[in-house]
C-alpha cells in the first residue's frame, strides 16, 4: 500500500470513528423516510419558468443526464480518487427519482447534503457550493423538476473503496469541510459583482472543478479557482490574475461564456458541455455579472503575449507541425474562423501546465457545435502517429511559438498522459 493511500485510509478511518455515535443517532432519525406519498407541485407558471432558468444556471443536466440517457434520469459515472460515483435520477419518478420528495427534502439535499432518507450525499453532488443557494431559488428549481416527465430509470449504485463506501462517514467530513459560504476570489462590491459571486460560487459551482482538492477530496478554499486536474484534463486557473495572464478581457470572457468561442480560446471537453447546457442560456446581464466577479470590479489588464521564440524549440517540432497541423491551422497559426481554432495567442498554449495541450494532441477533439450556428471541425488525435519524443517536440514548438511558454514538455510528461 502506498504511503499516500495509507494516509488517506488512516485519516478516513479516524473521521469515521469520530462520528460513530452521531452515525447511530442519524440512522435512528432516518428510519421510515424511504416511502411516503407521491408529491405534486402546482407552482405558478412564472415560478416554474424561473426554476428552469435556475436549473440551467446550476448546470443540473450536465451531471444528472448520462450520455444517450433520459433527461435528468441520472446514471453518469463520475470517477474520483476514491472510486466511482453515479449521478442519481432527479426526475419526478416516485420510485427512482424525487417524486416523493417535498420541497423541504430537496432543500435539505442542496443545503445540507442529506438525502430524504437521512443518508448523507457524497460531495460529487456539489452541495458544498449549493449551500449558499437561497431557499426561494431551491424551491423554484424543485417546482421546475417536478413538472418534468418522470423517468423510470433505476439508479446505479455508487462504488467507492473502503472506508469511503461507509456513507455515514460523510457526517464527519461535513463537520470538517462544509462551509456556509465560499471565499471571494476577486475584489468588488458592485451589484453586478455580488450577483456574479452568487452565479459563479453557488449556482454555477465553478469551484468544484477549478479549485484544488485535498487528500480527502475537500476543496482547498485558500486556493479557490486556481485550477485543478482531477482527471487527464485540467480545469485552469480562473482567478483574475490567472485569466489576465492568458490574455482574457471582460469582453472576450463574456463572449466565451455565452458562445463558447472567443478570441483566446474555444470550449472543449467538460467546459463545452457547461457552455451548451448552462451559461449560453443566461441573460446578458447575468453573463456580464459572472465576468465582473471573475475579473473583479477593476479587472487587471490582460498580459500581452510574449514574443514567440520558435528557435527555442527543435527543428523536428516545426517539421511535425508543418506535416500534420499546418494544413488546418496554417503556417501562421491563425486557423480558419468558424472551422479551425487559432493557435496564435491561444489560451491553452499560454498555460504554464501543458497537460491540456498534451491530451488534446494525443486524443484529438471531436467536432463541436456552438450557439449562433458556430462550429469547429474535429481535430484528429495523433497518439498513434507520434512517439513520446515527437509529440513533446511538437508541443514545445507550439508553446514557444504561440504561447510564450518555455519549451519544457518532456517525453515522460507525454507518456504519463497516454
Amino acid at each position: 500500500m502506498s504511503l499516500r493511500r495509507l494516509v488517506r485510509w488512516a485519516v478516513g478511518a479516524a473521521v469515521l470513528v469520530a462520528v460513530a455515535l452521531a452515525a447511530v443517532v442519524a440512522v435512528r432519525l432516518a428510519g421510515g423516510k424511504s416511502g411516503g406519498p407521491v408529491q405534486t407541485e402546482k407552482a405558478p407558471a412564472e415560478v416554474i419558468a424561473r426554476g428552469k432558468y435556475l436549473a440551467e444556471a446550476a448546470d443540473c443536466a450536465a451531471c444528472h443526464t448520462a450520455p444517450g440517457g433520459a433527461p435528468f434520469a441520472g446514471g453518469l459515472a463520475m470517477a474520483s480518487g476514491f472510486g466511482t460515483i453515479y449521478a442519481t435520477n432527479i426526475s419526478p419518478d416516485p420510485d427512482n427519482g424525487i417524486g416523493r420528495w417535498t420541497a423541504a427534502d430537496f432543500w435539505q439535499a442542496l443545503h445540507d447534503g442529506t438525502r430524504r432518507d437521512g443518508q448523507p450525499l457524497y460531495p460529487a453532488m456539489p452541495y458544498t457550493s449549493y449551500r449558499g443557494m437561497t431557499r426561494a431559488d431551491a424551491d423554484a428549481i424543485y417546482a421546475y423538476l417536478m413538472q418534468l416527465r418522470p423517468m423510470k430509470v433505476a439508479n446505479v449504485r455508487t462504488q467507492l473503496d473502503f472506508p469511503y463506501d461507509i456513507r455515514l462517514g460523510m457526517m464527519g467530513w461535513n463537520l470538517l469541510f462544509l462551509s456556509d459560504s465560499l471565499p471571494a476570489t476577486s475584489s468588488g462590491s458592485s451589484a453586478a459583482w455580488q450577483r456574479g459571486r452568487y452565479l459563479v460560487n453557488v449556482l454555477g459551482h465553478c469551484g468544484e472543478c477549478h479549485t484544488p482538492r485535498g487528500i480527502l477530496g475537500q476543496m482547498e478554499l485558500s486556493r479557490s479557482l486556481t485550477g485543478f486536474a482531477l482527471g487527464r484534463v485540467a480545469a485552469p486557473d480562473i482567478t483574475p490574475s490567472g485569466l489576465a495572464a492568458r490574455g482574457w478581457t471582460a469582453a472576450s470572457l463574456r463572449t466565451y461564456l455565452g458562445r463558447g468561442i472567443a478570441g483566446p480560446d474555444s470550449a472543449f471537453a467538460e467546459m463545452h458541455q457547461v457552455v451548451m447546457l448552462s451559461t449560453r442560456n443566461l441573460t446578458a446581464d447575468d453573463l456580464a455579472a459572472m465576468t465582473t466577479y471573475l475579473l473583479g470590479d477593476s479587472p487587471p489588464p490582460p498580459a500581452p503575449l510574449p514574443a514567440g521564440n520558435p528557435a527555442a524549440a527543435s527543428a523536428a517540432g516545426r517539421g511535425t507541425y508543418v506535416a500534420l497541423c499546418a494544413g488546418c491551422h496554417g503556417l501562421d497559426g491563425k486557423g480558419v474562423p468558424n472551422t479551425v481554432v487559432a493557435l496564435s495567442g491561444n489560451s491553452t498554449l499560454r498555460q504554464a501546465d501543458a497537460r491540456n495541450l498534451i491530451v488534446a494532441t494525443l486524443d484529438g477533439i471531436r467536432a463541436e457545435n456552438f450557439p449562433h450556428r458556430a462550429s469547429l471541425q474535429a481535430m484528429p488525435g495523433f497518439a498513434d502517429k507520434l512517439s513520446d519524443e515527437q509529440a513533446a517536440a511538437l508541443m514545445n514548438y507550439l508553446r514557444a511559438t504561440w504561447g510564450g511558454q518555455k519549451p519544457d514538455v518532456s517525453a515522460a510528461a507525454v507518456r504519463a498522459l497516454r
